[in-house]
């Protein structure tokens, strides 16, 4: 038991600094143009270690997030190679990037909900007033 424990938090660690590495590269190292304003949501760690996937937020539109993953995913090479000197480990987990649409969905959630309890509060209001006559 205490080997789980102890595995599953070096492996919540590893995806922290790849998370912190990842995002500080984004933000200033990588000069590629079509990296648009982004950062690093989430970093899903294979239990082996062997990969990971990199959830990347980006500002913009649909244009800029396909051009943003083709530039990460165009840079993946260096990222890792990167990774390896500054984490000082043997391994860096093979990097896959994808796009972080969580943001959006849940204000897509909100603005139904929204919708919707306006859409019950007049209804209420016009059964109240009919209730009343």
């Amino acid at each position: 038991m205490p080997e789980q424990r102890a595995r599953k938090y070096h492996q919540e660690r590893v995806a922290e600094t790849l998370r912190d590495e990842i995002g500080a590269m984004i933000e200033g190292e990588l000069s590629d143009p079509r990296i648009s304003f982004a950062y690093v949501s989430q970093v899903v760690l294979n239990p082996g270690g062997k990969s990971a996937l990199i959830y990347v937020a980006v500002d913009g539109g649909a244009l800029e997030e396909t051009e943003t993953l083709e530039a990460l995913m165009a840079a993946r090479g260096y990222i890792r190679h990167e990774l390896l000197e500054r984490m000082g480990v043997r391994y860096v987990p093979e990097l896959t990037f994808h796009i972080d649409r969580s943001e959006q969905m849940k204000a897509r959630i909100d603005e139904l909900l929204g919708r919707r309890r306006k859409k019950q509060a007049t209804g209420n209001r016009e059964q109240g007033g009919v209730s009343d006559r």
